[in-house]
């Protein structure tokens, strides 16, 4: 029987506090816990990893988990480093918008981020935007669902590199998004 590449116990770990953190949050639009997109992503994720393994899965995994958790709680960067270390830490800061910055440059900088982390982060945002192309909110105008997708393909012309799975999902996925 083949075992999974990542640690199981540091993926509780990551799981339990990213509940914790997000606590009674809701996915918007919707009524469904928050916990259940970034436990979508780690999927997204581990399903990739199974058919490619990298050389830090646990990094992936907790990045995936935990990488909400800064940007959308009270949960500061240096709660990350002290709990998972620094490399997640960076990750998760990398996965992280800066609110400081115009809203039209944020991703911009978060993707410049990102590439200078390992692999296994970009991989965590091409895995977050396959799950954030679902059924956009019903309140979302077509110019705001428009302007998702053309991020989504910005995402992945600069952090397709990191993963051949994850990249061919998330293209599928813009095509999918674009005929809504």
């Amino acid at each position: 029987m083949t075992t999974p590449s990542w640690s199981p116990e540091l993926y509780r770990r990551a799981l339990i506090f990213a509940a914790e953190a997000h606590g009674a949050q809701k996915v918007p639009g919707s009524e469904r816990p928050y916990v259940t997109h970034p436990v979508e992503v780690a999927a997204e994720l581990c399903a990739a990893l199974w058919l490619s393994p990298v050389e830090q899965p646990d990094l992936a995994v907790q990045c995936a988990l935990l990488h909400d958790t800064v940007e959308d709680t009270a949960v500061r960067i240096e709660e990350i480093e002290a709990r998972f270390g620094g490399a997640v830490a960076r990750g998760v800061a990398a996965l992280s918008k800066d609110a400081s910055l115009p809203k039209e440059a944020r991703m911009v900088d978060s993707l410049r981020r990102i590439q200078g982390e390992p692999r296994e982060v970009s991989m965590v945002k091409l895995a977050d935007r396959i799950v954030n192309l679902a059924e956009p909110p019903a309140y979302w105008s077509l110019e705001k669902i428009e302007a998702y997708r053309r991020e989504a393909i910005e995402i992945a012309e600069a952090l397709g590199a990191a993963s051949a799975i994850l990249d061919a999902r998330l293209r599928e996925k813009i095509t999918e998004y674009a005929r809504r």
